[in-house]
């Protein structure tokens, strides 16, 4: 496509391979290293001058390296005289402080959300995001994708849909949940929970019926697994029989493996926002690829065509 440039960071070179073969475009040259005392070293290696850029890089763990490796390539590009920038961060991370809900807490989203703004980004494209809210801490142009129409055309091909549930992990999690309901023809259920830390929760009660069903839990993260696995042993208590899990970013961190290859869980499925090292690849979890939704938006912006085409 006519100026249309894709670079990638460190943080999910798979993806950004991805996405450019559906663009049908080479990824751009660059150098994204180390110098001796652990700074990062950008160098764009050509001509980009009037370009239309797409920079890959989602803000998964090592965060905050990956959070500079995108803020010093965008500048490495606003110096060299790109015709626009657009940061494609199909994980935004430091998502979960977006509110301040307690004295002296800081809001991460809306520090990151500066930093990337400040450091010459035109316009954001991500996905999923932990709260809605989070577009409007951004003062240029953000395009928010979902992931729901990946997940549910996978799980119909791949589960009975018959006996089937669409459970909400929580409250906060319902309008995402009705959304799969919706799409699949399916009755909800929610997990009634209480959150006793950072890490920790509590499952009360199930609202809605889900005794004698399958149910598929929806959510957007699965850090720790700890609150997934709380929800999982309440509802196999409550009588349901098989449970499937549809999260978007698997940042599975600490315990996570060990506590979802020790449970009932039937099979995890996720996408590839973030990436997966092998160890963490166990039978339990499938990795979808949002490669072909994230080009094709990509081409869409590029060519100023509307994307709400793929939010049906």
């Amino acid at each position: 496509m006519d100026r249309l440039t894709v670079f990638s960071g460190n943080a999910n070179p798979e993806l950004a391979k991805n996405i450019s073969s559906y663009l049908g475009v080479e990824l751009g040259d660059s150098i994204v290293s180390r110098f001796n005392d652990g700074e990062i070293r950008i160098k764009i290696k050509h001509n980009v001058r009037g370009n239309d850029i797409f920079v890959i890089q989602p803000i998964c763990s090592p965060s905050n390296d990956n959070l500079m490796e995108l803020l010093i390539i965008i500048d490495a590009l606003k110096r060299a005289s790109a015709g626009r920038i657009t940061a494609v961060i199909p994980y935004f991370g430091y998502a979960r402080q977006d509110r301040k809900d307690q004295p002296r807490v800081p809001i991460t989203a809306k520090l990151v959300a500066n930093l990337i703004t400040v450091s010459g980004a035109d316009r954001v494209l991500t996905m999923d995001l932990h709260a809605g809210q989070i577009q409007g801490f951004f003062d240029i142009p953000l395009d928010h994708l979902l992931s729901v129409k990946i997940f549910v055309e996978y799980i119909k091909k791949k589960i009975d849909c018959s006996n089937l549930v669409v459970v909400s992990p929580d409250v906060g999690g319902i309008k995402m949940a009705r959304a799969y309901a919706k799409k699949l023809g399916l009755p909800l259920a929610i997990v009634d929970k209480r959150r006793i830390s950072a890490e920790e929760t509590e499952a009360m009660n199930i609202l809605g019926e889900i005794e004698g069903k399958d149910v598929c839990i929806v959510d957007d993260i699965v850090a720790t697994a700890g609150s997934l696995i709380e929800a999982i042993e309440a509802l196999k208590s409550k009588g349901a029989k098989h449970v499937y899990a549809a999260i978007s970013h698997p940042v599975l961190s600490g315990p996570a493996i060990d506590r979802l290859q020790n449970s009932s869980i039937s099979k995890l499925f996720v996408t590839d926002t973030v990436p997966l090292n092998e160890d963490k690849l166990i039978d339990k979890i499938e990795v979808l690829s949002v490669a072909s939704l994230l080009g094709e938006a990509i081409k869409r912006i590029h060519e100023e065509a509307s994307i709400s085409v793929l939010f049906d």
